[in-house]
């Protein structure tokens, strides 16, 4: 009964089991495999409440663990798979995510509790006990199962109901509705929606219940639809669009509607906002505060380079997965990005990079970053030169390329034209288009056409086209513009459908009614036509299609007529147009047309439209009006903001374009490329402290402009602008009734010196604070204030003001409230007004004020800290050991280009007082420019100090000061100013006057230096002053003296400095000399050269002579002794240039004979002679003797210009010989050869009735050696390099020279050793050949070979270096040319004894022997007829002796007669002798004599 029991309870727990694990499965099945809850509880009210008594299936229990895989395999009763389980129903919509997140987590419950049943009826098998208690609990869980899982089928079952295709479409539900904002007058607003529905909804947007038509205000609203998500954005709100708005979405299940409200909040009438507002964001909980540095400034670029704009963001507080929306706009339009535009937003960093840069891409820049507290944004304009033109004089690209009103096969295209026109005005331009797809460009145009807009016909509907644009002037065609974006050649209509969504399939009823047939149907006339624009180029025509038409499309042809005639022409008879446009060329201008449409299609043509009125071609359009009035004003240190009145005439304008040129260049150069709008423009990139003159020209479509009138010129300086606010205000000093405040001074003076500052206060009361009370009436200079007549235990708040010439600027940040009370401290207080003077690359000069509290002891002394800006707070270090008395100091050692902080601590007796505030940091470096302070003693011995400043303004002033403390006393110093320069003059300089003397420049940024002056360096300016006053007159030269021509004697100096007013004084021997027979004197006041002259020097001329200058106070002496042996030469000297004179006014030799060796060894003999006539006699002599005209050596005394000519050398021609082939292929000319012969001496004679002279050169001994030496020298450096040749002796090593003698030495050297003369070794010359023979080389012949040919003095040497590649060579070719002359030598050959031709009669024997050689002994064979013979009876062959070979012929006959050949051949080589044989009979030789 037990074994039963426990049988029957196995079998309903593997049912229940089974059971669960099928619905188990079947939940994850797809929604045709759902259930319901009623299904589950049927199954179980039939299955789970019966008992199965079938003992046939048996199964096996087996437990599922929790973490064991879940088969997706799907199981039939008899465990075979019938298929796979998809676990999860997959959707991309976000109800269907949730859903199936809740499934899983029911599914991990269904299965734990599966599993924690079978676990606990496995229990019950040996519990009992525990099985009613677990049983309970059992069915507890199991019924909170069910519901739970009932709950999520009814939901999955809703879900699936709802995207059932049967019933898919439903009406719209707005997601996420757009919220109600306040924003600020001037800002912009954007609202936010999303809305769900299928067909996709359509969405409209109201305000106030009136629809917004964006597209006809671009400029105020803009919409965006992305993904169900909708945008309605309000640009530069203002007070009237505050107004309730709403979006209606509707498709055709249905309407639904939102609203959200926009209040603009406007500010009060002359309030003045400096911060942007920011509000409080409820999503996050915070407030975001944008701020935006490192910013991007004006840049430059050029076109086709790439230009990045960047800054950046940070935005506090930061909360996790939120951005901020980073927007960039140019010129108020938000940019999108694109092939030209990449943009990057890092998180933290916003980049925009402008790839290619083209002159549409210039304008005004914004980045603007909006979160939701608000938006911050930051501007800055990006100018776009044009790029190098290929032409000089040809104009620049044309912009900004547009496409309008494309229809099927008609586009407009419209463009600006470019700034610069180049050489010669535009003429016109080209409009070229190129299909997409393909890089074909086709010209549109033949004629240029002059307007900025042209119309482009002959498209092919359905294809996109590109357009360009070139300028054409009288220098050529510029480059092509930028590409205009794609445009399509289709219907109008049929480009709104293409742009519309695509929605689902429309599921309405269409009805048909029966109407009359289309097919064959003309159709009507078009209507509405009109002349939409006429030009002299062209006229355009435009009108609406027909009403009757048919279902088919229609074309149109376009009639023209000439007014005042009735004659109708057909424009275009080729080809129908398809669009309701076009365009026609080829008119004559000036004449008047009327034009008219007809309607055409397959079933005809219409009748035409009403004919338009009269039109005349020519150009509608005017070009614009000069613009008025230009007025420049002064913006930055780098830009002008020029201002000018419209053009009064101006219709269609497009814009302005500014030229600037340099004042006096007549340069005129575009500051924009890209035309603005409005009366205003910035004009960048000027040069600072340069003079500009600006003019503005405006276009339209027609053209330019005539330029307006040139401005006034105008100097490009930083305009003077208001302070900003002073930083740092803090305490200083406090007691019972005042208190001491310090601040710092503006960052930013405006460009003009801070003149002082203006302190407000007001009461702080349970943190509540009062109204601002004016503290001080009158501006304080200093950077601290002593707010007196205050309440004890008050605590105030305090704001200062700056004020300059431009006004006062904006409240500080106001202090922290400060408690008035009496301070205890001991030790003295901070000082204050830290500011910096004289900032160079190395140092500055720090000063401060004493603080105002002093402690229970007056201040001691002070301490400088000083740190690096960018080291941390820890890192200050004290300048100097011991405390400094002085309130400034001289700060060095400082590192160029490195920021510094600096602050100071005042002592007492007590101790060391806290720190004053820090410095900003300060750069150390010496800015371009700086000047120092110089001292100057003038003429009058004046001692002053100068210093000279070239920034300053307008306003701008020296101030001095001594010690650092600013100059009173006018006792001692007078200060003269004139424009850049001052001048500090010592009155009575003492040494009162030592210290340090500074010099500051206001309204500039810190000009500053100083001066310090030493007791050393004044008394070197004392001694500089008595100089000066007492003046000595500087020589450059003192007196000297020189022979001249005559021998006529010049005494001269040259005097450095001097008046008009100097006079000179001429003395000899202490006696004043004047100008007469004797002296001649003079004083050049141009060049400062005295000089006085003297024709001959006597013996009374021996003694001192002096120059002696007064000019004015100054005095000067200049002296030249001339005694004893000096005076014997120079009078010896004056003597025989007289002689040379008188020698030279007759005939006279101006070079005496010396000699010439020329390059080719010719040795010529040289004089020149001067003041000769044809009457002068020029004789030659040769050892005393006369050479006669006759005389062989006559014909070699030449003269040319002036110079006399003898050639001494013999010319000697060598006779040709038989020689063997020499190593160089010239062929050797005739030489110049001297010898022993010519030596003598040689002398020339001039003589005519005016004098006579002679020059006498003697080349014998030494002179002949010297000649030769010089021979030497040209032959030794005509020298070749050194060459190698092989032969089959040896190797030669070879030189030519211009020229050989016998008497010129010559070495030869191996390895730096001479060579001497053997067998083997050998030397030589042949002809101009120097050469070295080295007869069976062999390794050790290897080396560096040197010739040495002496010149006269030392030698010159040729190198060759025979060893690797050289030597190897050689060898190779020696070894080569050896072994084929021992070939040539030894080959086998027939040397005689035979001869040429043989006559024999017939019957006779013929015996012939022929010599032969060969070593080895050749082989011998005979040959007739080219065929060997064979010795027998008639032939006999010998050989004897290895030298004769013979062959003897029996009886001849005249078969014998023929060609025979004696053939030798050994291994060397095969000759052979030949003869002719030739066999005649006695009768026929008598019948030939007869």
């Amino acid at each position: 009964m037990s074994r039963s029991t426990e049988l029957q309870q196995q079998q309903q727990h593997q049912q229940q089991k089974d059971l669960e694990t099928h619905y188990e499965s079947s939940y994850h099945l797809g929604s045709k495999s759902s259930f319901t809850r009623r299904s589950y509880a049927a199954h179980t009210s039939s299955h789970g409440v019966s008992k199965h008594t079938k003992k046939k299936e048996e199964r096996t229990l087996t437990s599922v663990s929790k973490k064991a895989k879940r088969s997706y395999l799907a199981f039939d009763k008899e465990n075979e798979v019938i298929g796979y389980v998809v676990p999860v129903f997959r959707s991309s919509h976000l109800a269907t995510q949730e859903l199936l997140e809740s499934q899983e987590a029911v599914k991990e419950e269904s299965v734990g509790y599966v599993v924690m049943r079978n676990l606990f009826a496995r229990e019950t098998e040996s519990h009992e006990m525990k099985l009613e208690k677990k049983t309970r609990k059992r069915s507890m869980r199991e019924s909170a199962d069910r519901l739970a899982l009932g709950k999520k089928m009814q939901e999955k079952e809703e879900f699936q109901r709802k995207m059932n295709p049967d019933s898919l479409t439903h009406p719209p539900e707005f997601i996420v509705k757009p919220r109600a904002q306040t924003v600020w007058e001037g800002k912009s607003v954007k609202l936010h929606c999303t809305v769900a529905g299928w067909p996709k909804p359509r969405v409209a947007w109201y305000k106030n219940n009136v629809v917004i038509d964006a597209k006809a205000h671009p400029d105020k609203y803009i919409t965006e639809s992305n993904y169900n998500m909708h945008s309605l954005e309000i640009k530069s709100c203002d007070f009237s669009d505050t107004a309730e708005y709403r979006i209606s979405a509707l498709n055709v299940k249905g309407e639904s509607s939102a609203f959200a409200s926009v209040i603009i909040k406007r500010f009060k009438d002359g309030e003045q906002v400096t911060e942007k507002p920011h509000g409080f964001s409820p999503e996050y909980g915070v407030t975001f505060n944008t701020t935006v540095i490192d910013k991007f400034e004006v840049a430059f670029g050029r076109e086709g380079e790439t230009l990045s704009l960047g800054c950046t963001v940070i935005v506090y507080p930061s909360v996790k997965r939120y951005q901020p929306e980073v927007v960039w706009y140019r010129d108020g339009v938000a940019l999108k990005p694109s092939k030209w535009v990449h943009m990057h937003w890092s998180g933290e960093k916003a980049t925009l990079t402008l790839v290619h840069l083209n002159k549409e891409d210039e304008g005004l820049y914004t980045l603007r970053v909006n979160t939701q507290s608000g938006f911050d944004s930051h501007s800055a304009y990006v100018f776009v030169r044009d790029a190098d033109v290929e032409v000089e004089g040809v104009p620049v690209a044309p912009l900004d390329v547009r496409c309008h009103d494309a229809n099927k096969d008609y586009v407009v295209v419209t463009w600006k034209q470019p700034a610069i026109e180049g050489s010669s005005p535009i003429l016109g331009y080209f409009v070229d288009r190129c299909e997409v797809g393909t890089h074909h460009w086709a010209q549109c145009n033949d004629t240029p056409v002059k307007y900025a807009r042209f119309p482009v016909t002959g498209l092919i509907e359905g294809h996109s086209y590109v357009f360009r644009v070139r300028a054409i002037n009288m220098a050529g065609v510029s480059l092509p513009s930028r590409v205009s974006d794609p445009v399509v050649a289709m219907d109008p209509s049929d480009r709104a459908r293409l742009r519309a969504d695509p929605s689902a399939p429309w599921t309405g009823m269409i009805k048909f009614t029966e109407e009359e047939p289309t097919v064959g149907v003309v159709p009507g006339e078009p209507s509405d036509l009109a002349v939409t624009e006429a030009t002299k180029s062209y006229v355009v025509l435009s009108w609406k299609p027909p009403v009757q038409r048919g279902h088919e499309g229609v074309m149109y042809y376009v009639e023209k007529c000439i007014v005042g005639t009735d004659t109708w022409q057909r424009v275009n008879t080729g080809m129908p147009v398809r669009s309701p446009r076009f365009a026609l060329f080829d008119l004559a201008e000036g004449k008047s047309y009327s034009f008219r449409v007809r309607c055409c299609n397959s079933a005809g043509v219409g009748e035409p439209s009403a004919p338009t009125e009269a039109t005349t071609v020519g150009d509608r359009l005017d070009l614009p009006s000069a613009p008025g009035p230009i007025v420049p004003t002064r913006n930055t240190a780098t830009s002008v903001v020029v201002s000018w009145g419209a053009s009064q005439e101006a219709k269609g304008l497009v814009g302005y374009y500014i030229e600037t040129s340099v004042v006096g260049s007549n340069v005129w150069v575009p500051c924009n490329n890209k035309p603005v709008k409005g009366a205003r423009f910035v004009c960048h990139g000027l040069s600072t402290e340069e003079k500009y003159v600006f003019r503005v020209k405006a276009i339209n479509a027609a053209g330019y402009s005539s330029s307006s009138a040139e401005s006034e010129e105008i100097v490009v300086k930083a305009a003077v602008a208001v302070p900003s606010p002073p930083t740092g205000v803090t305490l200083v000093e406090r007691v019972r009734d005042y208190m001491v405040l310090g601040w710092k001074a503006p960052a930013d003076d405006g460009g003009a010196d801070v003149r002082g500052y203006f302190l407000d206060y007001r009461t702080v009361r349970h943190g509540v604070a009062g109204r601002w009370h004016e503290l001080n009436t009158h501006a304080v200079t200093e950077t601290s204030y002593k707010a007196e007549d205050l309440k004890e235990n008050t605590f105030y708040q305090f704001q200062v003001r700056a004020v300059n010439m431009a006004g006062i600027s904006e409240g500080s940040k106001p202090s922290a409230a400060l408690e008035c009370k009496e301070w205890t401290v001991a030790v003295p207080g901070p000082p204050h007004g830290l500011h910096v003077l004289e900032v160079r690359k190395d140092s500055l000069v720090l000063l401060w004020e004493p603080p105002t509290f002093n402690g229970r002891s007056p201040v001691t002394g002070y301490y400088v800290d000083i740190k690096e800006a960018s080291s941390g707070k820890g890192t200050w270090r004290g300048v100097h050991e011991r405390s400094t008395k002085l309130t400034y100091m001289k700060v060095t050692g400082l590192k160029d280009g490195v920021s510094y902080m600096l602050r100071v601590h005042a002592k007492n007796v007590v101790g060391v007082g806290g720190p004053s505030k820090a410095t900003e940091p300060i750069l150390a470096q010496t800015r371009p420019g700086t000047n120092e302070i110089i001292v100057d003693v003038d003429d009058d011995g004046v001692i002053s100090l100068i210093f000279e400043c070239s920034e300053m303004a307008a306003d701008s002033q020296f101030v001095w000061s001594k010690n650092y403390t600013a100059l009173t006393d006018t006792s001692r110093l007078t200060v003269e100013t004139s424009g850049g320069k001052s001048r500090a003059i010592f009155n009575d300089p003492s040494v009162e006057d030592l210290g340090i003397y500074s010099c500051v420049v206001t309204n500039t940024d810190g000009v500053s230096a100083s001066y310090t002056l030493t007791e050393e360096g004044l008394k070197r300016l004392l001694d500089i002053s008595h100089d000066h006053k007492f003046p000595i007159i500087p020589f450059k030269s003192e007196m000297a003296i020189e022979l001249q021509e005559k021998g006529r004697v010049r005494f001269w100096c040259e005097v450095g400095k001097f008046t008009s007013n100097c006079e000179v004084e001429y003395i000899f021997n202490d006696n004043i000399i004047t100008q007469g027979k004797k002296y001649t004197m003079n004083f050049d006041k141009s060049t400062g050269i005295i000089e006085m002259f003297m024709d001959s020097l006597e013996v009374t001329d021996e003694g001192t002579f002096t120059f002696d200058l007064v000019d004015g106070k100054a005095k000067g002496r200049t002296s030249l002794v001339l005694i004893g042996e000096e005076f014997a030469e120079i009078q010896k000297k004056s003597e025989f240039e007289r002689a040379e004179w008188v020698r030279r006014q007759g005939p006279h030799f101006v070079e005496y004979l010396g000699f010439e060796v020329t390059p080719q060894c010719d040795v010529h003999l040289k004089c020149t002679v001067g003041n000769i006539k044809p009457e002068t006699e020029i004789c030659w002599f040769k050892d005393g003797i006369e050479i006669d005209e006759d005389d062989e050596e006559a014909k070699q005394i030449s003269i040319a210009d002036g110079v006399l000519t003898f050639d001494i050398g013999k010319c000697v021609v060598k006779k040709e010989k038989e020689e063997k082939k020499k190593p160089a292929d010239e062929p050797s000319p005739g030489k110049p050869k001297i010898s022993k012969r010519d030596a003598g001496v040689y002398e020339v004679k001039l003589r005519d009735e005016r004098g006579k002279d002679k020059t006498k050169l003697d080349l014998t001994e030494a002179g002949f050696q010297a000649v030769m030496n010089e021979l030497f020298r040209v032959i030794a450096n005509s020298a070749a390099e050194l060459k190698v040749m092989s032969t089959e002796h040896g190797i030669i090593l070879y030189t030519f020279v211009t020229y050989y003698t016998e008497e010129l030495r010559f070495g030869w050297l191996h390895k730096d050793a001479k060579i001497s003369h053997s067998d083997r070794v050998q030397c030589g010359v042949t002809g101009e050949q120097l050469w070295l023979k080295i007869n069976e080389p062999t390794e050790k012949d290897k080396g560096k070979y040197a010739i040495d040919i002496f010149d006269g003095k030392d030698g010159v040497k040729r190198v060759f270096d025979l060893s690797g590649q050289a030597w190897e060579e050689a060898f190779e070719e020696f070894q080569r040319l050896k072994a084929a002359a021992i070939a040539e030598r030894n080959r086998a050959r027939v040397v005689g004894g035979l001869p040429d031709v043989v006559t024999i009669q017939e019957g006779k024997s013929l015996n012939l022997t022929g010599n032969v050689w060969g070593d080895p002994v050749p082989e011998v064979s005979w040959l007739k007829n080219d065929k060997e013979l064979v010795a027998d009876e008639h032939y006999t062959l010998k050989f004897e002796h290895g030298k004769f070979a013979s062959i003897t012929i029996a009886a001849v006959t005249t078969v014998d007669s023929g060609k025979y050949a004696l053939l030798v051949k050994n291994k060397y080589g095969t000759e052979a002798g030949e003869f002719t044989v030739s066999v005649y009979l006695p009768e026929e030789e008598e019948e030939k004599k007869e």
